[in-house]
């Protein structure tokens, strides 16, 4: 059993810096923004409708004793310091938000007694209705949501959720948050989610050749995304998608995406790239009306389109890093290498995608490997496998073979040069 005792004694370590830290830094904001005079407040006209609900402040002061003990459910240190980094960066986001768009909120709440009012009246005590926008109510929802979501068992987990709902619920019917600062704080709590991830790192390197025309292209995109915006505010969300893209291409790599080898894509990432995902997946519904859905390469490896009918094969190697794991390949073997479009895997991608095909090919006698369109990541992978199992074949060899069985595909310059790279140096 592992001691748990150098973990808790740290929590309390922790503890000790964020609470002071919290109240300090919100509070200084908070009386800051009293004494200005161009708070504004944006609310929308249909959130007098809104009911006040005054046993709601219940849930609504839960979320202080949850943010104290997330510290001590932490199973190691990496992830006690990545919570802190999460609680500490939703402060300071937060709290300059305030001071530089500064809000107001405007309902007057009506006269409460009993337990509620005695919560109200000791949240007036430290709460003024300023600090506004984004909620850090909603911040800390969202990642506290996650962060126990990780360690509870599945029977707890719709408890768990319907608890924090029931808190993301309560800033708005307690009448302490307009609409506005729940949107903005849920967006604020994605971008910190996505930024200190679970799982995964951000060493990644500037990207050459069609690595870095790609991220030009997004960036340019972002830039036509963002003049948008004087139109209408629901553009940032696609805006911040682009600039994530941007990011992918051009230095971070597919770990920006945070699809893992399950095929599933944290949620953090799944909304935050929503608008560019269903611009992807519209694009890949009209170029696969006219492509054959999948070509068999040699035996016991074929090539595919996403697939949306449940495929032949007893098992799936799924190279994308735009979709989450298909409906269609449940109860399939399956594995996931997310890899970028239109751009060369690193040598460690290509490498673990031709293992990983060879291992379900030996255990489960036919695979089925698929990317988007199956055109251009699905056939590299193949062909590098064709390559590791056919030392005697060049390269040019293994390319002449997948466009003989599927003449759509697409290799580059580039993917022909890593093919020669893998065929010569790590092959050999």
């Amino acid at each position: 059993m592992t001691n748990r005792s150098p973990l808790l004694r740290q929590g309390v370590g922790w503890l000790m810096v964020l609470a002071p830290f919290f109240f300090l830094t919100y509070g200084g904001v908070n009386q800051f923004t009293a004494r200005r005079g161009d708070v504004g407040s944006v609310v929308f006209s249909w959130e007098q409708n809104i009911p006040f609900v005054p046993l709601t402040i219940l849930p609504y002061w839960s979320l202080d004793l949850l943010y104290g003990l997330s510290l001590f459910v932490c199973t190691s240190r990496h992830e006690q310091r990545r919570l802190v980094c999460q609680l500490l960066l939703a402060s300071l986001v937060a709290c300059a938000s305030f001071l530089l768009f500064p809000l107001q909120f405007t309902f007057t709440r009506p006269e409460i007694t009993g337990l509620a009012g005695w919560l109200f009246a000791q949240l007036e005590h430290v709460d003024l209705p300023y600090n506004q926008s984004p909620s850090l109510h909603i911040i800390l929802c969202w990642l506290l949501w996650r962060h126990f979501s990780r360690h509870l068992p599945e029977r707890w987990q719709p408890l768990n959720t319907g608890w924090f709902s029931l808190i993301a619920v309560s800033v708005l019917t307690t009448w302490q948050h307009h609409v506005i600062d729940v949107l903005t704080g849920f967006a604020v709590g994605l971008f910190i989610d996505w930024i200190i991830p679970e799982k995964g790192n951000w060493n990644g390197k500037l990207a050459t050749g069609k690595g870095r025309q790609l991220s030009l292209r997004y960036l340019s995109a972002m830039f036509a995304a963002l003049s948008a915006t004087l139109i209408t505010p629901w553009f940032w969300w696609p805006t911040f998608a682009l600039l994530i893209i941007t990011l992918a291409y051009g230095v971070a790599g597919v770990n920006a995406l945070q699809k893992n080898e399950q095929g599933r894509i944290a949620p953090a990432a799944w909304w935050l790239l929503l608008p560019w995902r269903t611009g992807m997946w519209i694009s890949m519904r009209l170029y696969t009306r006219t492509l054959p859905p999948v070509s068999t390469i040699s035996e016991g490896v074929s090539i595919s389109v996403y697939p949306s009918i449940l495929p032949t094969q007893h098992a799936v190697l799924d190279l994308t890093s735009e979709f989450p794991r298909s409906h269609a390949t449940r109860g399939k073997a399956y594995c996931c290498v997310p890899m970028l479009d239109l751009v060369n895997p690193e040598d460690a991608q290509l490498r673990r995608a031709v293992t990983e095909l060879e291992r379900l090919r030996a255990e489960h006698g036919d695979v089925l490997v698929h990317c988007a369109l199956g055109l251009s990541r699905s056939a590299l992978v193949t062909a590098a496998w064709l390559i590791y199992r056919n030392p005697q074949l060049t390269s040019s060899n293994a390319v002449a073979m997948i466009q003989r069985a599927r003449p759509e595909v697409v290799f580059t310059a580039e993917h022909r040069e890593l093919l020669q790279r893998w065929k010569s140096e790590i092959i050999n």
